[in-house]
């Protein structure tokens, strides 16, 4: 049977030039010391790879080393920019969007449920636009003189649409609130510079970009306003930020990732916004097809789309021989439809018949061609 993959958006496959640095660096022959360990050479090896990794991690999004803060994932960074900027305030005010991923909206909320600590925190979920975009004009109608930290995604996972960080972080210039951008899905994907962009904290992760999964960074901008507070505790790793021995075939592999990553960023976006069109231009032409993504201020490697006149969970399991999903992963056992499609606006039945395809560096025009041949082949069976 043949198996097309379509769902770089949940994970990418890592890359074989990441696999063996990371294979250098596990076993005896290897580089698979402590970095923490500094009385023998071992540590000190495994330190320096640390170290090294830490730079050319920092580069991918035009930051320093130093505010690099490595993590196992999106999730955790997520949860240490909220929990760790809040924890420094008794009360305040919180914005995000409502189509953030449950890494944000699940934290929000045990935040706001944390009031028994201390007098709690209001949390404004904006709503998106008619184009499914969360503005800067939004957050300027949102912002109080209490709000502590404003949280919105680069990239939205399961539609793509790409928020303008550089205008929202113009509206906070002035104001004490700190600017945290989850950029799991915009990171390899799009070209980044945390400076240009103005965010004070950034999430960041390897699966998403052809490296390991379970390895992640917070950036923390390098300031004294910026304070985040640990969440894991133990032995005061990463300047205080968090705890735990450093994964270093983890941390080499994201490494590599970015080095991958940056040595071909325009032909990479290119080439996905090729394949991805391709497959736009295809399934428009079937008819019945409202496509939910944002036409220009979109990722390259997104396209959601719905279809009408047939049960979205049927047509998902008819396509089989195709890797696709109804949103995020993190969901994807979810019968219930999208939320994400729903604060766009769609019904139920559109809401549910919406599919999320995601090209990536392997896909293929063949690939693009194969998927559209199936899907018209059981379009015309379903309906």
């Amino acid at each position: 049977m043949n198996l097309v993959y379509l769902d770089y958006a949940a994970t990418t496959p890592v890359a074989a030039e990441v696999a063996q640095v990371m294979a250098q660096h596990l076993t005896l022959e290897g580089n698979f010391a402590n970095p923490a360990s500094r009385s023998h050479r071992f540590g000190w090896q495994a330190e320096e790879a640390v170290e090294n990794a830490r730079i050319q991690v920092a580069k991918l999004i035009g930051a320093s080393n130093r505010e690099i803060v490595w993590t196992s994932g999106a999730t955790e960074s997520n949860n240490l920019a909220i929990k760790g900027v809040l924890e420094g305030f008794e009360s305040g005010h919180v914005i995000t969007s409502s189509i953030e991923h449950k890494a944000i909206l699940d934290t929000c909320a045990y935040v706001q449920a944390s009031s028994s600590k201390h007098d709690g925190f209001d949390v404004t979920y904006l709503e998106p636009d008619e184009e499914g975009l969360i503005t800067a004009q939004q957050v300027q109608q949102a912002l109080r003189a209490d709000t502590r930290l404003v949280s919105l995604m680069l990239v939205n996972n399961e539609i793509g649409n790409v928020t303008d960080i550089k205008a929202i972080s113009k509206v906070l210039a002035g104001h004490d609130a700190l600017l945290h951008c989850d950029a799991a899905q915009g990171t390899g994907k799009l070209a980044i510079d945390v400076v240009d962009m103005g965010v004070d904290l950034m999430s960041i992760c390897a699966h998403k970009m052809y490296g390991p999964k379970g390895i992640g960074a917070l950036y923390v901008r390098k300031a004294p306003e910026v304070r985040v507070h640990q969440q894991i505790h133990g032995g005061g790793h990463e300047r205080g930020m968090r705890s735990g021995t450093l994964a270093t075939h983890q941390i080499v592999g994201f490494a590599k990732a970015a080095e991958l990553v940056m040595a071909n960023i325009d032909g990479e976006i290119e080439h996905n916004r090729q394949l991805r069109d391709r497959l736009w231009q295809g399934l428009e032409a079937l008819g019945g097809v409202q496509r939910n993504s944002h036409v220009t201020q979109c990722s390259p490697n997104h396209l959601n789309v719905s279809f009408s006149g047939v049960d979205g969970e049927i047509l998902l399991a008819s396509l089989a021989q195709l890797a696709i999903s109804s949103g995020s992963a993190c969901n994807s056992a979810s019968v219930a439809p999208s939320y994400v499609l729903k604060a766009l606006g769609l019904a139920d039945e559109m809401a549910h018949a919406g599919i999320r395809f995601s090209v990536g560096r392997y896909t293929t025009e063949a690939d693009i061609d194969f998927a559209l041949a199936e899907i018209t082949r059981v379009l015309a069976a379903l309906r």
